[in-house]
């Protein structure tokens, strides 16, 4: 096997990663392009592993750890963007930088003149 192939299928991988964190909009869709770039760093631990004949398989074992770490990563990522998602309404990563509240000189949300939430809530009530 030419280590040229799988090389040229993970850097497609992760040119295709990147440009899906660089141009999504969409919290979800921005950690599916993160998994498909650790994905692509996998397919290379795994060829230049075969391709030395490494007979410890060190490539092997980090690729092991490193999909470990991506299926803890994905499972705390879904939980934050769930719950960005029920507080906020939106997992939109332009509507949530928007959205962020600004503290104060006194360290209280809405002391730059704009109401904060609690203020919001007495208005309405």
């Amino acid at each position: 096997m030419h280590l040229a192939y799988p090389a040229v299928l993970a850097v497609l991988l992760f040119c295709t990663g990147l440009y899906g964190v660089l141009a999504r909009r969409n919290a979800i869709l921005v950690l599916m392009s993160v998994e498909l770039m650790l994905n692509a760093v996998n397919l290379n631990l795994v060829a230049f592993d075969v391709w030395l004949r490494d007979t410890l398989h060190a490539g092997q074992a980090l690729t092991l750890f490193t999909i470990a770490i991506a299926a803890a990563e994905i499972g705390i990522g879904l939980a934050i963007v769930l719950m960005v998602h029920r507080n906020r309404g939106t997992s939109d990563i332009d509507k949530l930088r928007d959205n962020a509240e600004t503290a104060g000189p006194d360290g209280s949300p809405g002391s730059d003149g704009t109401a904060g939430p609690d203020e919001k809530a007495e208005a309405a009530a």
